[in-house]
């Protein structure tokens, strides 16, 4: 990297210190304890997820279920465990294909303007206008839903507002003298877009997808909900609260709370760190 790359990279660089976003803290802590407790919660509290258990079907929280079990019998903790695995996994998934599509499409569409970059932002206008929920419940009715093809699909859908925001930032960077330098040294696009134009707009970038992740993990729960997830023995978040809510009238707040609130903390420490990171990019870039 030469200097005058160096120097634009440091005044891009987000200033993430705790000490000024106390509240984007408090999101990443909670965010890697709700991490923990999915993806290493299992290796200590060990339920069987696949084989119904009549007899045990909706009992109370107590001694051998912590939270209480569901009406298939299948233990809520380690159900919650499971099912975030999945929600958090999707989530991220899906960030990162929305991300990387909409970040070269948007850095193309931005290096290029004129008549090439109206058009390509034309596509991403038509595109905002289809209805986003509607196509995702079609293609995961039409197709079996699992892991890889809801995020695919969240993903395949996601990207516009990624090309948008990172077109803009390109807006601005494409007339630094680093890549004006760059262009009078026989740079070629994509290595403009590679090496100069992606890593400058990083701070936009890590921000989409920290927001992107908080989506798609709603998405995921929202498609869970309405009966469009995950199928047996798979489970997600969505689901689960489904399956719970059903029963809420007979006293069973067991299966509605915890899942409940597993989502809504996911999705608050993951705008609370988004925040922070818009915040601290703003000031990076002052």
């Amino acid at each position: 990297m030469t200097n005058i790359d160096a120097e634009a990279v440091t005044r891009t660089r987000p200033r993430l210190r705790p000490q000024d976003h106390p509240l984007g803290l408090a999101g990443l802590l909670i965010l890697i304890l709700l991490v923990g407790f999915c993806f290493l919660g299992p290796l200590f509290h060990h339920t069987n997820q696949t084989d119904v258990d009549i007899v045990n079907a909706a009992l109370p929280p107590g001694a051998g279920y912590p939270l209480g079990t569901d009406t298939n019998g299948f233990d809520v903790l380690g159900r919650l465990m499971r099912g975030g695995q999945v929600s958090l996994q999707i989530g991220l998934l899906a960030a990162v294909t929305a991300t990387t599509i909409g970040t070269l499409y948007g850095a193309v569409a931005g290096l290029a303007g004129g008549v090439l970059d109206g058009a390509l932002m034309r596509l991403v206008d038509v595109g905002l206008s289809v209805p986003f929920l509607f196509v995702v419940l079609i293609l995961s009715a039409r197709f079996n839903a699992s892991v890889w093809s809801l995020s695919l699909v969240i993903g395949g859908f996601s990207w516009l507002v990624a090309a948008r925001l990172v077109r803009g930032e390109v807006l601005v960077l494409r007339v630094r003298e680093f890549v004006l330098a760059a262009r009078t040294m026989g740079a070629s696009r994509p290595r403009l877009i590679l090496t100069h134009l992606i890593p400058n707009a990083l701070g936009v970038i890590i921000v989409n997808i920290t927001f992107q992740v908080a989506d798609a993990v709603l998405i995921v729960a929202t498609l869970g909900f309405l009966g469009f997830g995950l199928r047996y023995p798979a489970t997600d978040w969505g689901g689960q609260l489904s399956s719970g809510v059903t029963s809420i009238t007979s006293g069973y707040w067991w299966l509605v709370v915890p899942v409940g609130a597993c989502i809504i903390l996911t999705v608050l420490a993951l705008n609370l760190l988004a925040e922070a990171l818009r915040e601290a990019v703003g000031q990076g870039a002052q």
